[in-house]
């Protein structure tokens, strides 16, 4: 798995989903697997084949999480300067075809929630306002065609 780039705050998410999964689901599922196997022949126990499938999925992701975790590397949030759109900065931008206005915060792909304005970094809004400054325009490549931003403010 590649280098991880996350904020402190999305480190410690990871690590309480991790947690959760290993502390309340894998219990769970470990008895449900108990529970099936003492209803009798396993090799026609639906119940027992969904419980132990379930697990594989469970222990992948948990798996997935702990390689996440260890491959990650902090970004240092004093060391981000708002004179150009980077990550971790929030920017306000108005949206020249229509005159709205809306404010993104860039972040990590594992911190991106769209209904908190935080979207990733690899998305095609993000890369088309990174480098900019205040009062320049992005021009953004999306399905529906260009979009253009003018950069109003920068800030963390």
């Amino acid at each position: 798995m590649a280098v991880t780039y996350m904020t402190a705050e999305g480190l410690q998410k990871l690590k309480e989903e991790l947690q959760f999964l290993e502390g309340t689901e894998r219990p769970r599922v470990i008895a449900a697997i108990a529970e099936a196997r003492d209803k009798g022949d396993l090799s026609e126990n639906a119940e027992y084949d969904a419980a132990k499938e379930e697990q594989g999925h469970l222990e992948s992701k948990i798996a997935h999480l702990k390689a996440k975790i260890m491959d990650a590397r902090i970004i240092d949030e004093s060391a981000i300067k708002t004179d150009e759109v980077q990550i971790l900065t929030r920017v306000r931008v108005k949206n020249l075809k229509n005159g709205a206005e809306k404010v993104y915060q860039l972040v990590t792909e594992g911190e991106a929630n769209i209904l908190e304005g935080k979207i990733a970094v690899t998305t095609p809004i993000a890369k088309g306002l990174m480098g900019k400054k205040v009062g320049e325009v992005a021009e953004v490549r999306v399905p529906a065609g260009i979009m253009q931003f003018e950069i109003l403010e920068i800030s963390i």
